[in-house]
C-alpha cells in the first residue's frame, strides 16, 4: 500500500509519521513530571530542569542534522537518528529512580528532537514553491507526537509503571526507522550538497535575515514547547489538578497548536509568511501579559492557552515556508540553525517558570518575558519588512517554485 503511494505524498506522510515518532519520544518526560515529582521528591527548579534537559540536545544537534541531511540524504539520516534516540529510552526504562538520572539520559533523549531538521528539507524537495507551505505545515503536525504522549504517558505509567512508556516509545522509534529506512526515497531533483559542509552556513554571515528568522522560531516553537512542558506541572501546582486530567488539558494545548501549523502554512502559501507571522506575534504578546494577571483563574487560564497554543501553530507553520523563499539552496543548514532556536525557546523557559515560582511565589513575571519576546518578534519582523528573498536577492516566479524542489 505505501508504495502505491504517489511519491511526494508517501514521502511526506512517511516523514510525518516519523517526525511525529519522534516527538512522541522527546516529550515523554512532560506529562510523567508531575508524577516523577511527587515520587523522587523533586524540588520546582529540579522539574524545571528535568522537562528542559531534552530540549538542549534536540536543539544542538539540529545543526549538524541539517548539514549531515543535506549531504547524505533522509532516507538514510532518519533511522540512525531514530535508532540512537531509542537508546536512552531504554536506559530510562531501567534507570529512572533518580534525578541524575532523569537529567542524564533526557539530555541523550533530546536526539530525538533534532529529527525536524532532517525532515524539512526531506519534504521541501519534493513539493514545489507554491503548495511548500502547506505541505511543510502537515510535516509540522508530527509535533502532534507531544499530544499522544500527554494523553497515554500519564495513563500508561499508572498502569504498568513508569519504565512501559520508556519502552513503549523505543520500540516505536526502532519500528518506524525501519520502515522510514525501506519505503523513503528521495526528490528526483535533489540539489547536490556543497563540497563544503559547513559551506552552507556563511548565510548567516552573509544575511541578518537568516538570524531574523531564528528569532521567529526561537518564539514559535520554543513557546510552544515550554508551554506544553510546564503546562502540567502548572496546573497540579495551582489547581491541585490530578496528574491525568493536567496531562489531558496540556493535549488540548497542543493540539490546537498542530492544527494550527498547517494552517499557517497554508495561508503563508497565500498571504505571505509575513502577515501570518505579524498575526502569531501580535496575538501571542496580548495573551501572554493578558496571563500575567489571570493564570490563576481557570477560566481565562484556559481561554488564553487555547488561544496561544493557535497563535504559536500559525507561526510555526509560516517560518519554515520563508525559509524555502529566502534559502532555497541551504534549506537544510538553514533548518537546522534555525530548529535549533526553537528548541532553545523551549529550553530556557521552563527553568525560568520554575525559578521565578521558586523565587516570588508567581509566574507573572514569567509570562511578562514570554510578552517582550513576541514584541521584539514584532518590531524585527516590521524592520525587515514586505520583501521576499532568496539569500538577499529578490525571488521571480521561476525561483520560488524551484526553492520547493522537484514536485
Amino acid at each position: 500500500m505505501v508504495r502505491s503511494m504517489r511519491s511526494p505524498t508517501r514521502a511526506l506522510a512517511l516523514a510525518t509519521l516519523a517526525f511525529t515518532t519522534c516527538f512522541y519520544s522527546w516529550a515523554l518526560l512532560g506529562p510523567l513530571a508531575p508524577g516523577l515529582q511527587q515520587q523522587l521528591r523533586l524540588s520546582e527548579v529540579q522539574v524545571g530542569w528535568m522537562v528542559a534537559i531534552p530540549v538542549v540536545m534536540g536543539s544542538v544537534m539540529r545543526i549538524p542534522m541539517g548539514i549531515v541531511t543535506d549531504r547524505f540524504g533522509a532516507r538514510r539520516t532518519f533511522p540512525i537518528l531514530m535508532i540512537l534516540s531509542a537508546l536512552p529510552l531504554a536506559a530510562l526504562a531501567v534507570w529512572h529512580q533518580s534525578f541524575w538520572s532523569l537529567v542524564v539520559f533526557g539530555f541523550l533523549l533530546g536526539l530525538a528532537g533534532s529529527s525536524f531538521a532532517v525532515g524539512v528539507p526531506f519534504v521541501s524537495r519534493w513539493y514545489a514553491g507554491r503548495s511548500q507551505g502547506a505541505a511543510l505545515g502537515i510535516y509540522g503536525m508530527g509535533m502532534g507526537g507531544t499530544v499522544l504522549a500527554a494523553l497515554t504517558a500519564p495513563t500508561i505509567a499508572d498502569r504498568l509503571g513508569y519504565a512501559a512508556p520508556f519502552v513503549l516509545g523505543a520500540v516505536l522509534l526502532v519500528g518506524v526507522g525501519a520502515l522510514f529506512g525501506w519505503a523513503a526515497r528521495e526528490a528526483p531533483a535533489t540539489a547536490p550538497a556543497p563540497a563544503n559542509a559547513l559551506e552552507s552556513l556563511t548565510v548567516f554571515r552573509r544575511d541578518p535575515r537568516a538570524w531574523a528568522l531564528t528569532l521567529f522560531y526561537f518564539l514559535a516553537f520554543g513557546g510552544f514547547v515550554a508551554m506544553f512542558l510546564y503546562l502540567p506541572k502548572l496546573l497540579v501546582g495551582v489547581y491541585g489538578l490530578g496528574k491525568t486530567d493536567a496531562a489531558a488539558r496540556a493535549a488540548g494545548f497542543a493540539l490546537l497548536a498542530v492544527l494550527a501549523r498547517p494552517l499557517g502554512g497554508w495561508l503563508a502559501d497565500r498571504i505571505g509568511a509575513r502577515s501570518v507571522l505579524l498575526i502569531s506575534f501580535a496575538a501571542g504578546a496580548v495573551l501572554a501579559a493578558a496571563l500575567t494577571g489571570f493564570y490563576q483563574q481557570i477560566a481565562p487560564l484556559t481561554a488564553a492557552c487555547l488561544c496561544l497554543g493557535v497563535a504559536f501553530g500559525l507561526g510555526t507553520g509560516a517560518v519554515f515556508k520563508m525559509v524555502g523563499e529566502e534559502f532555497p539552496g541551504s534549506v537544510g543548514a538553514v533548518t537546522g540553525v534555525v530548529g535549533a532556536a526553537g528548541g532553545l525557546g523551549g529550553f530556557f523557559p521552563p527553568i525560568v517558570l520554575g525559578t521565578v515560582k521558586a523565587a516570588t511565589g508567581s509566574y507573572a513575571l514569567a509570562f511578562l518575558l514570554l510578552a517582550a519576546t513576541a514584541v521584539a518578534c514584532l518590531a524585527v519582523l516590521t524592520l525587515m519588512g514586505g520583501r521576499s528573498s532568496a539569500g538577499g536577492q529578490p525571488v521571480g516566479p521561476g525561483e520560488a517554485r524551484a526553492a520547493g524542489g522537484s514536485s
